[in-house]
């Protein structure tokens, strides 16, 4: 029954390969933009925080060298009174942080979005400001435009209905074109909202007061991108090391004596907010509460979760013996559920050990 469920639950995680999103994304009429005498009570695009707490999982369709791949997994949790992020790693080179907060710029205050993380070690940093809303219950539009260019350098549809999210991200490509292209979509559905909830009530989440004031920031600038082939940005008003509360988990594995893994293969590094085993039979349904995860050669014994959100956490590693990005027959895996606790702002370490052979 373990080897049964861990191959159905397993595959999608190591299987990549395109996968088609077919959201529709017209614009709905939006609300007005804020008045010219700024109330931070009325932030235009406020909902869209209290919508994005939990973990949310689904297909990713990119028009970039990373392809698609049937499952993105994000967990949005408050990170102050008035932001909420998410960070997610896929391997080493390639890793993305999302950010949302209240923002005040040329006199009105708005949700603005920081859009920032490393491709193929290359690094990149955007920054959007609300500049549609369209708020019908259950069904929400929101959309994100780059702060001094606006829609035609890039933007970014945040929809959502139902129990569904969907996210689409639209760019010039490095203007190299006239108007914004699609770029990359998300198709996710709810996954755990219970996850996030102690740090929703630890911050009375969310409240409208303001987390940055951009007023000044952007003066002479041509446009609110910020690049880097090495180390973090220059000059990027919000760095990741200024945001507040997120701790870092360095989380490393080894093998029981009788496994020697080969370098050139994988292992798989999975966080989750409930235990995956109970003795040896497999909680399908905790896989909703995967939190974090990475891809790194088995030569790697270690990796460091930097803006982790505080919380109690299973940590488990699994080892890719056929070499076949599926978790099957014959891989190994950590069965022991690894608990660990990580505090506001705090550093922690874990380990566990691939110990299990899957029949």
């Amino acid at each position: 029954m373990l080897k049964k469920i861990l191959l159905l639950s397993f595959a999608v995680l190591f299987y990549l390969t395109n996968c088609k999103n077919d959201s529709k994304t017209n614009e709905p009429t939006p609300a007005p933009n804020p008045p010219a005498q700024p109330d931070i009570n009325d932030t235009y695009g406020f909902g869209v925080l209290k919508k994005l707490k939990g973990i949310w999982n689904g297909p990713v369709t990119s028009s970039t060298p990373l392809g698609g791949y049937p499952e993105w997994i994000v967990d949005f949790r408050p990170i102050s009174e008035n932001q909420i992020s998410a960070k997610n790693e896929l391997d080493t080179l390639n890793d993305i942080f999302m950010s949302f907060f209240i923002a005040k710029y040329n006199n009105q205050y708005k949700v603005a979005f920081r859009n920032g993380g490393s491709f193929n070690a290359m690094k990149r940093v955007s920054y959007f400001l609300a500049d549609s809303v369209s708020e019908n219950g259950s069904n929400c539009f929101y959309r994100f435009s780059e702060i001094i260019k606006g829609k035609k350098k890039a933007y970014t549809e945040v929809i959502f209905r139902a129990d569904s999210l969907y996210i689409l991200s639209y760019t010039n490509k490095y203007n190299t074109l006239t108007s914004a292209a699609p770029h990359m979509s998300w198709s996710a559905k709810l996954q755990d909202s219970l996850s996030c909830q102690a740090a929703v009530t630890n911050f009375a989440f969310p409240k409208n007061s303001l987390t940055k004031d951009f007023s000044n920031t952007f003066t002479s600038q041509t446009e609110a991108v910020y690049y880097s082939t090495s180390g973090p940005p220059t000059g990027d008003p919000y760095p990741e090391t200024a945001q507040p509360y997120l701790g870092q988990t360095t989380a490393t594995y080894n093998y029981a004596a009788t496994y020697t893994p080969v370098s050139t293969k994988k292992v798989f590094l999975v966080i989750t907010t409930q235990p995956l085993f109970s003795g040896f039979n497999f909680n399908s349904a905790s896989l909703k509460t995967r939190s974090r995860y990475v891809f790194l050669s088995a030569s790697s014994a270690s990796y460091t979760f930097k803006y982790m959100h505080p919380g109690t956490y299973y940590y488990y590693a699994f080892y890719d013996n056929d070499g076949n990005k599926t978790i099957n027959s014959g891989d190994w895996i950590s069965t022991a559920n690894t608990s660990f606790t990580l505090g506001a702002q705090a550093t922690t370490t874990t380990n566990t050990q691939i110990n299990f052979t899957i029949p």
